[in-house]
């Protein structure tokens, strides 16, 4: 029962970022105009708080880089690797490696321009959706999150779940608030990353017994 309604949300997650990538795509006035109405707002926040700005540039840049979760996942794999749980091993670098694949070929295929800002605060290149940091940081978290094994403490589990709820929204934000990203660039990051997380987590099905490694 559990698998099916993670399956069933990874669905729903799956159907709302096609319906927004299509709204992205067809260039739907409302979602554009709100996009322009977020940005331009968190972008003159970002201007006048420069403290703030250079602590979500170091968030973004090195905390919660595409490149930091992807290691995250390389060290989950050595340690399932380790452990004797290949499967689990191949499962998370092959859903890591869709992931780029996704995201890469997404931008490609939508080829939405960036915001440009006269005064802009930080640049990236190629296309703008959907936002990689967003999409990624949705796939890794809820891997790591699924690797944690019942019998851990809660305290520790609550600890992780915040942890990468703050790491997933966090990096959404930041990308926004440094004027990078439109918002739908981000939500449809989060959408394709939770569903194609939530995927590879219902495919795996129940988890092997770890092998003695002594």
């Amino acid at each position: 029962m559990h698998r099916r309604h993670l399956l069933r949300a990874g669905i729903g997650c799956a159907v709302l970022a096609a319906v927004v990538t299509v709204l992205v795509v067809v260039r739907w006035a409302p979602l554009l105009a709100y996009d322009v109405t977020v940005a331009r707002s968190l972008h003159a926040d970002a201007v006048g708080h420069p403290a703030v700005t250079s602590a979500a540039r170091v968030l973004t840049d090195w905390v919660w880089d595409p490149w930091a979760m992807r290691a995250l996942a390389a060290l989950a794999c050595l340690w399932l690797w380790w452990r004797g749980d290949r499967r689990r091993a191949v499962l998370i670098a092959g859903t890591a490696v869709a992931a780029v694949l996704l995201s890469q070929g997404m931008k490609a295929l939508v080829g939405r321009h960036r915001p440009v800002w006269p005064d802009p605060i930080v640049s990236a290149g190629y296309a703008a959706y959907p936002s990689g940091h967003a999409l990624t940081a949705a796939v890794v978290c809820p891997l790591l999150l699924w690797l944690l094994p019942p019998s851990a403490p809660k305290p520790w589990r609550l600890a992780a779940w915040i942890l990468a709820l703050a790491s997933v929204f966090g990096v959404g934000l930041t990308r926004i608030f440094l004027g990078v990203h439109w918002l739908s660039d981000v939500v449809g990051g989060w959408l394709l990353g939770a569903a194609l997380a939530v995927l590879a987590i219902t495919l795996a099905g129940p988890r092997n017994r770890p092998k003695d490694t002594r």
